[in-house]
């Protein structure tokens, strides 16, 4: 249905629409008010969420249609689903009806002046319309929705990371009762998105990995995702993969050069190592969680550097006082770089231990001692100080004025993601100190340990 909403446009662009028909108020602040009876859902009714609304309209005659849309590009509705032109009911087919956002025109001031003199030189000019729009659940957004079911007062959340088909989610505990529908909402409205699964505990230390819900969807886990020109297939329920660290990632394989080492104590499924092989390093990549051991494996061969790329299913440490010590001695009387990469951020800062004493003979020169990327989770209010202590403490090394740090990102409220790094220091790696015993004497000493009343036998 239409009604004309004002009479004046074409010579007068400064009245108000408000004068020109006293009938018509200001537009609510929000283009959809859902049903009260869809609030409390906890099983999606997409029916439930239909409603006609009113929006104003221009009849715009068809010879001028497409350039009357350009210049209003910013005024037009932006609905998903919704059509910015629609056939005009009342006229021929020498008309049509552009839809126009209640929130951007809600008078004719409303329009620029820019807009205003298109529409003068178009001759559309004759009234602004009222039209009866039918919306459903399809052309709303996922905010619409679950702010419409979920409780007044309540946060309402519809964020989620996406890894290949799945989208991942940390709902909070008043969420949980409306999971299954927040997950169906989100697989709705978000095309690609196959699976929804919502993270039920925090991530083990020891593989890296979650214990996960299934919300909407498939239960297919192995997901195909793309990362700075590399291809990575894994199990996102058995390994573990964050999105949100691309650029980090980026930012540290840039740092080594082709014919520089890589020895990446803490792989996963490869988002260090596959892109340093492809620029050209050689890389010795290791995991200890067998099904990302797997995966980093597979992820080398669909990658094409499985022939650069030497990989190991060992404990960290085992790792650094096995293959990185067998290896470093002829590095270090080259010339090509060294990097040592520890992303393992819950613990990584306590593996470095292992590297006091590795070695036994010192080179004849320090110009190519290994650098030593570590990264770490912090609380502190100064994330920065508390990283290079902690580093500290764990080599028995002052790393002051001898590193640098960058911040990662914030993982949660008063929690930073920190990246130390630092020239491996010669006093560390020749220490004469067995490093077996250092390793347990820096345990023993650590906050993490020392007030827990544990002791070694």
């Amino acid at each position: 249905m239409l009604r004309p909403l004002s009479r004046v446009f074409a010579s007068v662009h400064t009245q108000s629409l408000c004068s020109a028909c006293p009938g018509w108020t200001m537009m609510e602040p929000k283009l959809y008010r859902a049903p009260a009876e869809v609030r409390g859902m906890t099983s999606l009714d997409k029916e439930a969420f239909a409603q006609t609304i009113t929006v104003p309209a221009l009849r715009v005659p068809t010879r001028v249609l497409n350039k009357v849309v350009k210049s209003l590009k910013k005024s037009t509705i932006q609905r998903p689903g919704v059509p910015r032109v629609v056939q005009d009911p009342e006229e021929s087919g020498d008309f049509r009806l552009v839809l126009l956002d209640p929130h951007r025109v809600s008078s004719l001031d409303s329009f620029s002046e820019a807009e205003a003199e298109a529409l003068r030189s178009f001759s559309v000019a004759e009234e602004l319309q009222e039209y009866d729009l039918n919306l459903t659940y399809d052309n709303l957004k996922s905010e619409e929705v679950l702010e419409a079911v979920l409780p007044r007062g309540q946060d309402v959340t519809s964020g989620f990371s996406r890894v290949g088909h799945i989208a991942h989610m940390n709902l909070r505990d008043h969420q949980l009762p409306y999971r299954n529908l927040i997950g169906q909402v989100i697989m709705d409205k978000n095309p690609g998105v196959t699976c929804v699964v919502n993270k039920t505990n925090t991530i083990d230390s020891t593989y890296r990995n979650f214990k996960m819900e299934v919300l909407a969807g498939e239960e297919n886990m192995v997901a195909k995702v793309k990362e700075n020109g590399m291809t990575y297939e894994f199990d996102f329920s058995r390994v573990y993969w964050n999105s949100r660290l691309s650029t980090e990632h980026q930012r540290v394989v840039q740092l080594a050069k082709r014919g520089d080492t890589v020895f990446d104590v803490f792989a996963g499924v490869g988002p260090f190592a596959v892109p340093a092989a492809r620029s050209g390093a050689n890389v010795l990549a290791n995991d200890l969680n067998p099904e990302s051991y797997r995966w980093l494996q597979h992820n080398c061969k669909l990658n094409k550097v499985d022939s650069k790329v030497r990989t190991f299913n060992l404990d960290g440490r085992a790792f650094i006082q096995g293959p990185v010590k067998q290896e470093l001695p002829a590095l270090l009387k080259g010339t090509a770089r060294v990097h040592v990469v520890m992303n393992l951020p819950a613990l990584a800062l306590e593996f470095l231990d292992a590297f006091k004493g590795l070695l036994q003979q010192e080179p004849p020169c320090d110009e190519n001692l290994p650098t030593v990327h570590c990264y770490g989770f912090s609380k502190d209010d100064n994330p920065d100080k508390d990283v290079v202590e902690r580093a500290s403490r764990s080599l028995g090394f002052p790393l002051e004025h001898r590193c640098s740090v960058h911040f990662v990102r914030n993982v949660a409220p008063n929690k930073d993601m920190m990246c130390v790094s630092f020239t491996l220091p010669k006093e560390v790696l020749f220490s004469s100190e067995d490093p077996e015993q250092t390793a347990l004497n820096t345990w023993a000493m650590s906050p993490a340990h020392a007030n827990n009343g544990l002791r070694f036998p």
